[in-house]
């Protein structure tokens, strides 16, 4: 088994590295196996020792650029819930995801392709628990729908900043006026800061043990 600094490992993060690459270029579905070794300037042979499948290669991304939400997740499950504990959860995320805004940006753009493979539900079952953690136990609809949006407001946060920054024709709103732009960090804070403001209306609680 590779060591995070082996031969192995470095060539399979190069892999993924490339195959993002690609899939942000060109979109899941057009992109071939082929295509990913030809930038890689190996044989698919030497691609297959490392991954099988596309499913594989996204698996793999998820895996890596998750590692932020696994901690978070780590973290939040040795809390007892409390305000303190739901924003500091909001906060961990949020900075997580200005890390790995590659891996958003690309569930953005192929969310049809990916819903239902195996990174896809690996993705989703880690924010419904996330979002779980955020809300806390016992807690009613509205304050469901309240976690969900305080994370989602960093997936927005992102997909607002692509439009902003991909094409001069949608730099400007609906009266004409062209948009000021943001940095990733300002997009991020921005989020961060909404998010905290949306899960602050989280109610604390009450537990239904005992």
């Amino acid at each position: 088994m590779g060591t995070p600094h082996s031969p192995r490992s470095d060539t399979r993060a190069r892999i993924i590295e490339v195959s993002l690459e690609l899939f942000s270029e060109q979109g899941y579905e057009q992109t071939s196996l082929r295509e990913i070794a030809d930038r890689l300037g190996v044989t698919k042979a030497a691609l297959y020792y490392h991954f099988k499948t596309k499913d594989d290669i996204v698996l793999g991304i998820v895996e890596r650029m998750a590692a932020p939400i696994d901690e978070t997740i780590e973290w939040g499950r040795r809390q007892t819930w409390s305000p303190k504990v739901r924003d500091e959860l909001i906060s961990r995320f949020a900075d997580g995801m200005a890390e790995r805004a590659p891996l958003l940006r690309f569930f953005h753009e192929n969310q049809p392709a990916l819903r239902e493979s195996p990174a896809g539900l690996a993705f989703r079952d880690r924010m419904v628990t996330m979002v779980q953690l955020v809300h806390g136990p016992a807690a009613e609809f509205p304050d469901r729908l309240r976690a969900a949006m305080a994370l989602f407001t960093v997936h927005s946060a992102l997909f607002l900043l692509k439009q902003d920054t991909s094409d001069c024709a949608h730099a400007q709103n609906v009266w004409g006026e062209k948009l000021p732009t943001a940095s990733l960090d300002e997009a991020i804070g921005a989020a961060r800061e909404v998010s905290l403001e949306i899960g602050a209306r989280i109610s604390h609680p009450v537990s239904t043990a005992g």
